[in-house]
């Protein structure tokens, strides 16, 4: 087994020069479409895990993108609340106003908390992914789930 000396590394350079010019034009391609690859996978595995499409994560970025993902996909289901119930309106309207409300201020705390230092911000956003929790668990029983 060699050891790496000065002579062996000025000549393991002096082969570099020679063969990167020739191989990089080649190589760079591949490299390129691997990265591009690469992302594709891992945007597409963030989005599953946000329940979101991947052309949604955009709208969904920085560290309460989860959270905020969250909020948008109980007030979806809010919204379609009302359609769903015909026999008592009144009292899944007066759920879907008291819950928007709530939405919005868990919404506002989120953005709020993005510029916390981490401490904070990580207790702002367990606190509103309890209270998510909540209004999911209340909604899921409205439904009949």
């Amino acid at each position: 087994m060699s050891r790496i000396n000065p002579g062996s590394a000025k000549n393991a350079i002096a082969v570099a020069k020679v063969v990167a010019p020739a191989v990089i034009p080649v190589v760079t391609p591949y490299l390129i479409k691997a990265t591009g690859v690469l992302r594709e996978r891992w945007d597409r595995h963030r989005a599953r895990r946000m329940g979101i499409d991947v052309g949604e994560l955009a709208q969904y970025s920085g560290h309460g993108g989860v959270l905020h993902a969250r909020i948008s996909g109980v007030a979806t289901a809010l919204a379609e609340l009302p359609e769903r119930d015909g026999q008592d309106a009144v009292e899944a309207a007066e759920l879907t106003e008291e819950t928007e409300t709530r939405l919005r201020q868990l919404a506002a705390a989120v953005r709020a908390a993005e510029r916390m230092p981490a401490g904070r911000r990580r207790a702002a956003h367990k606190a509103v992914s309890t209270e998510l929790d909540g209004i999911e668990a209340r909604l899921l029983r409205r439904l009949g789930v």
